[in-house]
């Protein structure tokens, strides 16, 4: 017996109708246009099963009843008689799996062949599994039909050549056995035969956009996936910049990498003629894929819009959580009991809900019109949502909807290049803010320097005063500590009487060098000895020479000594001038010798500097006056050792000069009798 084929509702029917008339309205245009290639006019179909052709040319002819026979699991075989295709295993006998065998007979007569030309047969679906017989000759074998939940060829199209020698003028038969496993959407669609040159490109263009545009839009997916993950780790949350649309947040670029993923595993699924995991868990996975690709979209269109701030988003992601859940339990238990009906009620659900989510999405965007972008993923939203609803009353509910493919793998997409669309806006308007901000930060730097040039030349003035008010200062002091107490001592010489001309005029001109090298202080380099040295023999060699006492000069090249200031300077200075002073006043020498050079004392590498006479000496300790205890206060402020040794044979006064700057504790000056 044969078992009884369901009957179609009306609406079964009516999307039946359609699909038939567009079939039709298709064979016929192909007619048309072999028949405009031929010359002859095109034959329509008038005997089930095949569509006789024109004695001049030759023609597509779709193979649309069969003889069947059905071995369900778990059930004898029975022999269903003649069927009309497409044969939908899943429509016939939900919730369980089997084998079919369909014979279909067809005429080609020899008049219609051309000259070795090869025939092809397009089947829009056939399997899961199938082997594909002509007169008793095996054309192809898709898969191992002794397998089940393995391989599924049913996902995309398939072409088989057919030899011209196999194919004789009448009855001419088609024997198809076929695995269909339970809830993989297995049967036979209606061959399509003819020759090759017309049937390949039909096949071509269904493969193309089954197969080939399904694996572009996995690819576009991942790369969409991947530059959302990319900007997620980059960007942190922040507030909209000036310009943004939308807030900023990296929420939306998780929630496009978690859909654009589970989409790309989704529509990717075509490629997988094995898939990696037995059928049941494998139809799990790819429909926990397609509800994490709701479950993101929404969560980024929530993103787009701002609402992921509110306080209600909490209650959104807990939704969209639970229909990841339930499309899992749903899925699962859809397989456990042989049940279809689990996952077309969790579809309708999910429609349903979305249905409501976009109406409403789009109704507040069109009251904000400004926010282009949100306005743009409403349409996109809808639009999706409107082709969900079409494949799932296609698909899910539809009789004879095995030829029927989905449309939101296509308008998917959207998403993919609404999100590309606002990563540009945002990278625009960021490097808009960026300008701004630069801008801002270019003006306040120059308004900064600005002041700051202010700043630096009120303080350079003021450095250049202060210098001027120092050089005044010492000037004056120097005159003060010299050639004020020369000339108080000339003065007090005066008033006493008991001087006479020479000593007077000894002062007198003591104030007088001691005024020049002043001056000449001004012009050398605090810390060049050397010329310090020179100036020193300028002033005094005359006087000397005046007094009868021979100069014996020997000065190395000296290293200039940085760590000498100007007061070092001017204490150094008078340090040397009041030793040889002492020698022009009290000594009553006749030589005198002056050396300098580079030598290691006690305290490390130092300026050597010795001034000797050969005059009378004296006793330092008995020796009153403020001449010495000068020179040793100038000596301690240059962190120097000065020694001064002297006898009736004369006297020498040592001084050494550390080039480097003194430690923490410097060592005294010391006189040595």
């Amino acid at each position: 017996m044969a078992l009884p084929i369901p009957a179609k509702s009306a609406l079964a029917q009516g999307v039946r109708g359609w699909r038939r008339l567009g079939l039709t309205a298709g064979l016929i245009v192909c007619g048309l246009v072999s028949a405009a290639a031929t010359g002859a006019p095109y034959a329509g179909s008038s005997t089930p099963g095949a569509v006789p052709v024109a004695p001049m040319a030759p023609a597509l002819q779709e193979l649309a009843q069969a003889r069947a026979v059905v071995h369900v699991v778990g059930q004898a075989p029975v022999a269903l008689g003649a069927v009309t295709l497409p044969y939908h295993w899943d429509r016939v006998h939900p919730g369980r799996a089997g084998q079919a065998e369909f014979e279909l007979r067809f005429d080609v007569p020899k008049v219609g062949q051309g000259e070795g030309e090869p025939y092809g047969i397009y089947f829009p679906r056939i399997g899961n599994t199938a082997e594909i017989w002509l007169n008793g000759t095996l054309l192809e074998r898709l898969g191992d039909l002794n397998q089940p939940n393995t391989a599924d060829y049913s996902r995309a199209p398939q072409y088989v050549t057919v030899p011209p020698q196999l194919i004789t003028d009448t009855d001419n038969r088609l024997f198809i056995r076929l695995n269909a496993d339970e809830g993989r959407r297995g049967g036979l669609a209606r061959p399509l035969l003819g020759p090759q040159a017309e049937v390949r490109p039909l096949y071509d263009a269904s493969y193309r956009m089954r197969v080939e545009m399904s694996v572009i839009i996995a690819a576009f997916s991942l790369l969409v996936g991947s530059l959302a993950l990319a900007l997620w780790f980059t960007q942190p949350e922040s507030e909209p910049v000036q310009g943004q649309v939308g807030p900023q947040s990296n929420a939306l670029y998780l929630a496009a990498f978690l859909a654009e993923y589970c989409w790309a595993l989704r529509v990717g699924d075509v490629v997988f003629h094995r898939p990696p995991l037995p059928w049941p868990v494998w139809n799990v996975v790819v429909t926990v894929a397609f509800a994490g690709w709701i479950a993101g979209v929404g969560w980024f269109c929530h993103c787009v819009a701002g609402w992921h701030q509110r306080p209600s988003a909490r209650w959104v992601k807990w939704g969209l959580g639970a229909l990841v859940v339930t499309a899992m339990l749903a899925s699962s238990l859809t397989q456990w009991l042989d049940n279809p009906v689990w996952l077309t009620m969790w579809l309708g659900m999910a429609n349903l809900i979305f249905v409501a989510y976009a109406l409403l999405y789009l109704w507040r965007a069109l009251l904000h019109l400004g926010d282009r972008t949100r306005l743009v993923v409403g349409l996109i939203g809808t639009i999706n949502v409107a082709m969900g609803v079409r494949d799932w009353l296609a698909i899910r509910l539809a009789a004879g909807s095995l030829e029927v493919n989905t449309w939101i793998r296509y308008s998917s997409v959207l998403f993919g290049l609404a999100l590309i669309v606002i990563m540009i806006q945002r990278f625009r308007a960021a490097s808009q803010y960026a300008r701004e901000l630069t801008q801002q930060l270019s003006a306040r730097v120059a308004a900064r320097e600005q002041e700051l040039a202010q700043s630096y030349a009120r303080l350079e003035n003021l450095a250049r005063d202060q210098a001027r008010q120092q050089e005044r200062g010492r000037i004056l002091k120097d005159m003060h500590d010299g050639v004020g107490v020369h000339l108080s001592t000339a003065i007090r010489q005066l008033r006493s009487g008991a001087t006479n001309s020479e000593e007077l005029l000894r002062t007198l001109t003591d104030s007088l060098d001691q005024l020049k090298l002043s001056i000449d202080a001004m012009q050398v380099e605090p810390g060049d000895v050397g010329a310090m040295l020179a100036a020193l023999r300028y002033r005094l060699e005359p006087r000397l020479r005046a007094g009868g006492i021979t100069l014996h000069w020997t000065v190395d090249e000296l290293p200039p000594l940085a760590r000498l200031d100007v007061g070092d300077a001017r204490n150094l200075q008078f340090l040397l001038f009041g030793a040889i002073s002492n020698v022009l006043q009290h000594a009553q020498a006749s030589q005198l010798s002056v050396s300098a050079q580079r030598d290691h004392g006690p305290e490390g590498e130092a300026l050597h500097i010795v001034i000797e006479d050969d005059g009378l000496g004296f006793e330092p300790a008995l020796t009153p006056g403020k001449g010495l205890q000068a020179m040793h206060e100038r000596a301690a402020a240059l962190s120097a050792r000065l020694a001064i040794v002297s006898s009736d044979q004369g006297t020498r006064v040592e001084l050494m000069l550390p080039i480097a700057p003194p430690g923490p504790s410097a060592a005294p000056a010391s006189a040595t009798p």
